[in-house]
């Protein structure tokens, strides 16, 4: 089932979309009457308490790279003021000169998450999205932790919709800019499978429903710039798509 977040008048709400209409899911509402889908704006799928990322997930991104597989998983957080939502624009700080895609599967909470085990783990997750890790390349290069280079307005695309019943452990993953594939991947090339991220970062830190958790990326990263429209594509859930524009308004004072 995909489900997508939706306004309509003063309500938000999570729903189902068929044959134009959204189909509320609200909790009790056993006959909720279908809305036109023109009525209703689609909103960022979530709004997690935090982002959870993992890097270097993917043998052969380390490699281009040049860094070592970690001997275990990688994680570090993205603000979630950085979400944006399908067709939102990726806005290119002035600060950076060099701003990359990263295509991922994105993993939405569904119930709390604490010490989890991996086998045990299915009942936590509400579902998956699509998502694009956006990076200042230049401040990850420069900067010893990856809070600045990630953690920018509009560095956390994911959408556009959760898909609920689906096994992602073949699904293949692309990103797509200006209608070339730059990236693909499946998650089965993942170094540690959801399930054991999953488990790893519940050991870890509590996650809490909405939280994300996004997955690592193939190879095959690159730079966007102004003008461009990057597209992350997964099997079974969807394809996200973002414009990206300039913002020649934006400084940073520290560089």
């Amino acid at each position: 089932m995909k489900v997508y977040r939706i306004s309509h008048g003063n309500r938000v709400f999570y729903a189902t979309l068929e044959e134009g209409y959204f189909k509320s899911l609200i909790t009790g509402n056993t006959s909720p009457v279908p809305i036109p889908a023109s009525e209703c704006t689609i909103l960022p799928i979530v709004v997690p308490s935090k982002i959870v990322c993992v890097g270097l997930n993917y043998k052969a991104h380390a490699a281009e790279l040049d860094m070592k597989i970690p001997d275990e998983p990688m994680i570090f957080l993205k603000p979630p003021s950085a979400i944006i939502g399908n067709n939102d624009a990726i806005v290119i700080p002035s600060a950076s000169q060099q701003v990359d895609y990263e295509g991922e599967l994105a993993v939405v909470i569904g119930q709390t998450t604490k010490n989890v085990l991996p086998q045990d783990i299915d009942p936590f997750i509400f579902g998956y999205a699509c998502a694009n890790d956006v990076t200042a390349r230049d401040f990850q290069r420069k900067d010893t932790l990856f809070t600045r280079a990630k953690g920018f307005d509009t560095f956390a695309p994911i959408g556009p919709c959760i898909e609920t019943d689906t096994d992602v452990n073949e699904l293949g993953i692309r990103t797509i800019v200006n209608d070339k594939v730059r990236q693909e991947g499946t998650v089965a090339d993942m170094q540690y499978s959801p399930a054991e991220l999953l488990s790893y970062i519940s050991h870890h830190m509590t996650l809490n429903p909405g939280d994300v958790v996004l997955t690592g990326t193939p190879p095959g990263i690159g730079p966007l710039k102004a003008g461009d429209r990057v597209e992350v594509e997964i099997e079974g859930i969807g394809k996200l798509s973002n414009p990206v524009v300039d913002d020649d308004s934006l400084k940073t004072p520290m560089q």
